[in-house]
């Protein structure tokens, strides 16, 4: 009898078994452990308890006892078929690493852990589908200082391709936007820190990123909301018609300015597509991202593929301090012609003191806090001045 297949990724080797397994995702387990790493190095006595909620193969939690220096790992699949597998493949696990396994569904998982008392350092949730029915346990189970890792597969509600859902699970409104995967993001994190501060604690986001499918987001949880926190929550507005965009906080919410459609400020121009309650603060932590670079440089064995190298150090050049996103072909139909290079209008609007970046969500967009009239004019300068030459 031939030996069921098996995949190798980091430090793990694993039987994937027949439920759902993306290779594909691996960027987003090297970030986990990662995140894991910097818990573990904030002290050698400190534990680091890795609560996986819904593990599948148990490929996670495997690495984050074998790469993440968890002291303790449980991990959680609601199908009971599936524990043999899991048993098999965290078999694997050094002696010393405290290990348990369970066939509870996420709710059931989370709600035990309430009654029970039991907190985490790292708390995983790669859930199928939109989790925000799971937020308010998820959080209850993470220890103070702890980080919760949350993945999302609901694009269509939260990039405003089914409004009505998106007022059901983030009682937000999501509308069409060129940094769709952003806005997903930021309705993510709304939702996470109105949870947070209802329980009257704090978080901080640590890393946000997107492939397209899935939406992940790890933030660090804290005892008690920082000062000027709930400043980071406000609305999104954007103007299919000129593409300017607008920001504002819900502590400061007054009337929208005209944008720069013509018949705009006489109040007869095109309505502006409004998304929000939404986190409209950095969705990265550099500190965070440059302690993981570190984690994978020093090796200590956690491992990080090329791809997963390159979203960390994307992610880390980009804070997205402001939610402002263009795409540079978006740019382009503005000026009626080809778009200068992103790193030249980057580079452009700097040099003017604007605070500006290449998107690390999404490729190809600009970021930058520049009035949009001068973003244009910035780039029409600068292909004007390329022609010249």
């Amino acid at each position: 009898m031939s030996e069921p297949p098996h995949y190798c990724e980091g430090a793990a080797l694993v039987e994937t078994g027949d439920g759902f397994f993306r290779p594909a995702s691996r960027p987003a387990r090297d970030s986990g452990v990662l995140l894991a790493r910097t818990l573990a190095a904030a002290g050698p006595d400190r534990p680091v308890r890795v609560l996986d909620g819904l593990a599948g193969c148990g490929i996670r939690a495997l690495r984050y006892g074998l790469e993440g220096g968890a002291t303790a790992v449980w991990a959680n699949d609601a199908d009971p078929d599936r524990l043999p597998l899991l048993e098999r493949n965290l078999a694997r696990l050094p002696v010393a690493v405290e290990r348990q396994m369970s066939t509870s569904t996420a709710q059931q998982l989370l709600a035990g852990c309430l009654v029970e008392g039991r907190r985490f350092e790292l708390v995983d949730l790669d859930a199928f589908g939109c989790p925000a029915a799971l937020v308010p346990l998820a959080l209850e189970a993470v220890a103070f200082g702890g980080v919760l890792y949350l993945a999302s597969t609901d694009g269509r509600s939260a990039t405003g391709h089914d409004r009505r859902a998106a007022v059901r699970r983030f009682g937000a409104a999501a509308r069409a936007h060129p940094a769709s995967w952003e806005i997903a993001l930021r309705l993510q994190l709304g939702l996470l820190a109105r949870t947070a501060w209802a329980m009257g604690r704090g978080l901080t986001p640590l890393l946000s990123f997107s492939e397209g499918r899935a939406f992940r987001t790890a933030v660090r949880l804290a005892r008690h909301p920082a000062a000027g926190e709930e400043a980071q929550l406000g609305l999104v507005a954007h103007c299919h018609g000129c593409g300017d965009q607008q920001v504002q906080s819900l502590l400061r919410l007054g009337r929208w300015r005209p944008c720069t459609c013509p018949g705009a400020a006489s109040g007869e121009g095109p309505a502006l597509a409004v998304s929000g309650p939404l986190w409209i603060g950095p969705l990265q932590d550099p500190g965070t991202l440059a302690a993981m670079l570190q984690q994978a440089e020093e090796g200590g064995g956690a491992h990080l593929d090329r791809p997963g190298r390159r979203l960390l150090q994307r992610l880390q050049d980009d804070p997205a301090v402001t939610p402002r996103c263009w795409p540079v072909d978006a740019i382009g139909r503005h000026l009626g012609q080809g778009p200068p290079p992103l790193a030249q209008l980057v580079a452009a609007l700097r040099a003017e003191g604007f605070a500006t970046a290449a998107s690390g969500v999404m490729a190809g967009q600009l970021r930058s806090e520049a009035p949009w009239p001068v973003i244009v004019a910035t780039a029409r300068g600068l292909v004007a001045t390329k022609a010249a030459r």
